[in-house]
């Protein structure tokens, strides 16, 4: 993805008015609570809504963002991205799904793995 392609998909998560990403945009995509999303990026489910916790928040949901800003350049669409991101079993990780490796810290292997999908490189 280039860079300009991932700020114009990342853009599309932003709270309105602010510089910071938007935890109710990323949640209503998913499908999810603001308690499920809270735990999966491992922040309180009140920091998610307070303005002292807003770049905590941000640094915590910008892999998530990545991911799904990549995937949904993959699949042409945000709610295939979603579906995905929720649904399909990553290929090395015993049946987890990105939302399983996410909920585990594990972000970086997600965008390594869509990276080497994007590159023709399947697991």
């Amino acid at each position: 993805m280039s860079a300009h392609a991932f700020e114009v998909g990342a853009a599309s998560f932003g709270a309105p008015q602010s510089s910071f990403l938007s935890p109710r945009r990323v949640s209503d995509l998913l499908g999810v609570s603001h308690a499920e999303l809270a735990k999966l990026i491992g922040v309180a489910r009140n920091t998610l809504t307070a303005k002292s916790g807003a770049r905590k928040v941000d640094a915590a949901l910008s892999p998530v963002v990545r991911i799904l800003a990549m995937a949904s350049e993959m699949a042409g669409d945000e709610n295939r991205a979603a579906i995905w991101f929720k649904h399909q079993p990553i290929p090395g990780w015993a049946g987890k799904t990105a939302y399983d490796l996410v909920g585990e810290g594990k972000a970086d292997k997600v965008l390594a793995y869509l990276e080497a999908v994007r590159s023709g490189v399947y697991a």
